[in-house]
């Protein structure tokens, strides 16, 4: 089962099976207690210290919940919209047509198209690769439907908000940077980027506080026991900083 206290830099060194941590991502990890749970805003502020790569780095928040995934009813999926952004630009293409189509180039869609763009894709297009998401208006989904084993993770989903008929909305939010996109993984962790390192710790503070109370407002029906298990805060390439659960639950329940 993945550690919801590893770091995205710790979980993609353990998928490398004898891959070791660099000297400096050690000497940062001499740093961190990783028994210590501390407020969102001083695990932040530490997080922020931890930031030493030469660019910068994405906060990245692992979420453990109490669910189990295996089961359909306790799928936890959508997106929010973050205050201050992600940091991060995203790639996008749209599937419509009409005035829909003309409205997400409008809106700054890095691609548009209909029966061509599945045409093009069917045909072996690798340019499709490069797009971070893929947006479809409702009407469109028989058609897309026959490129859904190419597409796969990155298929429009009406769970995830990328099949809905306000796509110039939709566009708008990943352009700007502002929608991010959650999902439970296997292990009943969920992990989202919460901004850059160059964001003060109450932007991130923020942000990450919209995302809790997302996720508890998600919270399915049929989760039982404790919900919010543990959260960890890290830079991209360093190690993590675990944060106070509970009072973090309380601060995301007033908002």
């Amino acid at each position: 089962m993945a550690n919801p206290r590893m770091s995205a830099a710790q979980r993609r060194a353990s998928q490398v099976g004898k891959a070791k941590h660099s000297t400096r991502f050690n000497a940062l990890l001499k740093q961190v207690d990783q028994d210590e749970a501390l407020p969102i805003e001083a695990a932040l502020a530490r997080v922020k210290e931890l930031a030493t790569a030469k660019f910068d780095e994405t906060v990245d928040v692992a979420i453990a919940l109490g669910v189990d995934p295996r089961h359909g009813d306790q799928v936890v999926r959508g997106t929010v919209n973050l205050p201050h952004g992600t940091g991060r630009s995203r790639r996008v293409a749209v599937f419509a047509r009409g005035d829909k189509a003309d409205e997400a180039r409008a809106a700054g869609a890095d691609e548009v198209g209909a029966e061509d763009l599945v045409e093009r894709i069917q045909k072996g297009w690798t340019g499709w690769t490069q797009f971070d998401l893929f947006v479809a208006s409702p009407d469109m989904m028989p058609l897309v439907g026959r490129v859904g084993s190419v597409l796969k993770q990155k298929m429009p989903n009406p769970k995830a908000g990328t099949v809905t008929p306000n796509v110039a909305s939709v566009v708008r939010d990943i352009k700007g940077a502002s929608r991010a996109e959650y999902r439970v993984e296997r292990a009943g962790i969920i992990h989202c980027p919460i901004g850059k390192a160059s964001f003060t710790a109450d932007q991130l503070a923020e942000n990450l506080l919209i995302l809790i109370a997302a996720l508890i407002k998600a919270k399915p029906s049929a989760a039982k026991g404790r919900y919010l298990k543990g959260i960890t805060v890290s830079p991209s390439m360093g190690p993590g900083v675990r944060i106070d659960t509970t009072l973090a639950q309380k601060a995301a329940e007033r908002i």
